[in-house]
């Protein structure tokens, strides 16, 4: 197979997986050339190491907690709008993370609803800013990823063993002990891992609420100490640490994730005898209202909002918005260009290096890669004119992982399925892909394209390392009306930047799918 294969996709793959390789690799030069041998860990720096490492394992910890009565009840439930609540968990993974920052300071801001109602009945406030705002960001965007992967550990328990619990008439408290438990021993610490390597390398949910020595990420300080003090000693030193600390939770988090089986049972619909009782109903009743509210609250009110803040832009938000659908296309064109060949790769030669290569957006933060290709750029050239390509370019490459994933395991099917027939046919290189690949593996394309322009046209990350005031996206421009306290004009940029993120998401999905049957 390996062998027989390889005139499907040629060397390609090999090409682009070297490419990634050298970008990093010419991050690390221009860090490297800045780093400074015999400078120490100061006060500040331990600071930001020990912040980012606490808001990231209390926003683990919040979320996996709160995400199993969740999906316990979304498990034992069916109700009218089941599979569109389902969906919608999906919605805060694509959605920008300053649109998200704005809507939950809506509801928990100073003068936010939440904060609102407490005056009404007389109970002291809440502060959103700093350490609880910061887990309260992260827990709002990633409780959705932790409670779809409970869910489908959940789903994949055998209708048969439940049936066999209410044979035996096993109580609620029993069923948990012999079913649900141990599931839960085995599903818990992989969607804890994963939800703190991506905590660790936050960098907009820090920039809203965080900030101030006591409230300073590592990916903040980087921008600090790059964008304020242009110490790009510090930066470099500072980068290394992040290197570190996300690549050892990455390596972890995928030592730790389990693979669920899902062939154990005879596929019959699960029932659950368990969960008939009323105050059990009342409970999950409750719990799945409760996660709703506050998942979908900071939507609504983003929306809402956004409307009556519309008329409110200033015209140079439009330019902006043009600036990010560009940074998006081009992201996607070269995430396509890399993903594709390497999903060949990965699927003709099990190439266990070649996916490692792809992790490196779970490891490699944006700012780390920016600062390094800065320094190296600046010598030589003008880095403000290349922010808008650079900024596509490295949302490709954080995107790589989703996609590789997305991506690899259909093509290794259909180059199985397909080789011995393209071989007797002379198909190879080109016309391989345009006959055989591309058209099989449309719904996934699409689907990897929407994802990847959706995180893009939202990104709040290296952009605001190089650009200036002509090359802003409409994320960055966003911020900047929330720092000069013009907040209906900024809650009019939010609307547009979600609906621009759901409308390349459903664009590129839709486009996939267009009788991708035939």
């Amino acid at each position: 197979m390996a062998q027989r294969a390889q005139p499907i996709v040629g060397t390609t793959g090999i090409a682009a997986g070297g490419f990634v390789v050298v970008a990093v690799l010419l991050s690390f030069l221009g860090i490297g050339l800045r780093a400074e041998v015999g400078r120490g860990i100061g006060p500040a720096e331990w600071a930001a190491i020990r912040f980012t490492l606490l808001q990231a394992a209390l926003s683990a910890l919040i979320s996996v907690a709160c995400a199993i009565p969740l999906a316990r009840a979304l498990a034992r439930r069916r109700f009218m709008g089941r599979g569109v609540l389902i969906t919608l968990l999906g919605a805060p993974f694509i959605l920008p993370v300053i649109v998200a920052v704005l809507g939950l300071l809506t509801v928990f801001g100073r003068t936010g609803w939440v904060n609102t109602a407490f005056e009404a009945i007389g109970l002291p406030t809440l502060s959103i800013y700093g350490l609880h705002g910061v887990v309260l960001a992260h827990v709002f965007f990633n409780l959705p990823l932790a409670t779809r992967l409970l869910l489908q550990g959940w789903q994949s328990i055998p209708a048969e063993r439940f049936r066999l619990a209410a044979q035996l008439n096993l109580p609620p408290r029993m069923v948990c002990r012999t079913l649900e438990m141990p599931l839960l021993v085995q599903v818990v610490p992989g969607a804890a891992a994963l939800i703190f390597v991506i905590c660790l390398t936050s960098f907009a949910v820090a920039l809203t609420l965080g900030g101030g020595p006591r409230a300073t990420t590592i990916e903040l300080a980087i921008y600090q100490a790059f964008r304020f003090d242009f110490d790009l000693a510090r930066a470099a030193l500072l980068s290394f640490i992040q290197l570190f600390l996300a690549g050892s939770a990455a390596l972890v988090a995928l030592w730790v994730i389990p693979n669920i089986p899902l062939s154990a049972g005879l596929d019959r619909a699960v029932r659950r005898w368990d969960a008939r009782g009323g105050l059990q109903s009342a409970i999950d009743a409750c719990v799945i209202a409760l996660g709703s509210a506050f998942l979908l609250l900071p939507l609504f009110a983003i929306t809402l909002a956004g409307v009556q803040g519309l008329p409110q832009m200033p015209i140079g938000v439009w330019k902006t918005a043009g600036n990010s659908l560009g940074v998006a296309m081009l992201s996607i064109a070269l995430l396509l260009a890399i993903a594709l060949p390497m999903a060949g790769w990965i699927s003709t030669r099990r190439a266990g290096g070649a996916e490692a290569i792809g992790l490196i957006g779970l490891s490699a933060s944006p700012l780390m890669i920016g600062t390094g290709w800065f320094i190296l750029i600046n010598p030589i050239a003008d880095p403000v004119p290349l922010a808008l390509p650079v900024t596509a370019l490295i949302n490709a490459l954080m995107a790589l992982p989703f996609a590789l994933r997305i991506l690899a395991p259909p093509m290794r099917d259909v180059l199985t399925t397909y080789d011995r027939l393209s071989r007797s046919l002379g198909l190879n290189g080109w016309p391989a892909w345009r006959w055989l690949v591309l058209p099989r593996l449309r719904a996934q394309i699409g689907f990897t394209a929407g994802l990847t322009g959706a995180l893009s046209v939202g990104d709040l990350g290296v952009i605001a390392l190089f650009a200036d005031p002509d090359r802003a996206t409409l994320p960055l421009q966003m911020y900047r009306l929330m720092g000069a306290y013009r907040t209906e004009a900024a809650a009019g940029a939010a609307l547009l930047l979600l609906v621009m993120a759901l409308a390349l998401f459903w664009i590129f999905d839709k486009a996939g799918r267009w009788h991708a049957e035939a």
